[in-house]
């Protein structure tokens, strides 16, 4: 029974072909001319969006076959990603690192690791509070209240960070995300007045 309710669960998104608002919103952030990762791409709704906005692509899921089609203009990779098996991609750096709707907490110093200097995570997945309106109820499969923010500490500068209750949309629920780049993570100034902003 509860491989029939994963797989449900994963055909609703699977018919979600939208790249999310959250990803559009922080696509200009990725270098032009670089290289994307979706990580667990799915259906490849956000390879897609990338592919169309001009940048390269490596398209990762356990199934490839959702992404046949972008066989071509896009690097399909089939791997496993859980049950202990090797990260595929070496050590692979990208200008944009895509995760949505997933999560395997192992999976996230691999990930930092991927993110090239100047290049930018985009991390959006269900979080705890969720189990109360839809699937995914299993905690392993929920982020903590601010453990996106736990997770690039130090590693990332924080551009963008939200978490709570999405109403609208195809896949409503608890969400959490996050947008960092890899930067240099020296202070920022501090303008007393908050008026002024550096130009």
């Amino acid at each position: 029974m509860a491989n029939v309710r994963q797989s449900a669960h994963a055909s609703r998104h699977l018919r979600v072909t939208e790249p999310s608002p959250w990803v559009r919103r922080f696509a200009p952030l990725v270098p032009a001319g670089g290289t994307v990762l979706d990580l667990a791409c799915g259906n490849g709704r956000h390879a897609r969006h990338f592919l169309d906005l001009g940048y390269s692509v490596v398209a990762l899921d356990r199934d490839g076959t959702p992404v046949a089609d972008l066989e071509g203009r896009a690097e399909v990779v089939e791997a496993d990603l859980e049950d202990a098996a090797p990260w595929p991609l070496g050590a692979r750096t990208f200008a944009g690192v895509l995760v949505v709707n997933y999560l395997h907490r192992p999976l996230f110093p691999h990930l930092l690791d991927a993110v090239e200097a100047g290049g930018v995570l985009i991390y959006e997945t269900f979080a705890r509070g969720n189990e109360r309106f839809a699937r995914p109820r299993n905690p392993d499969h929920l982020l903590r209240d601010g453990e996106l923010l736990e997770v690039v500490r130090g590693r990332l500068r924080v551009v963008a960070y939200e978490h709570g209750l999405i109403e609208s949309g195809p896949l409503p629920g608890v969400i959490q995300r996050i947008c960092a780049v890899n930067q240099d993570l020296e202070p920022v100034p501090v303008y007393p007045d908050n008026k002024e902003t550096p130009r």
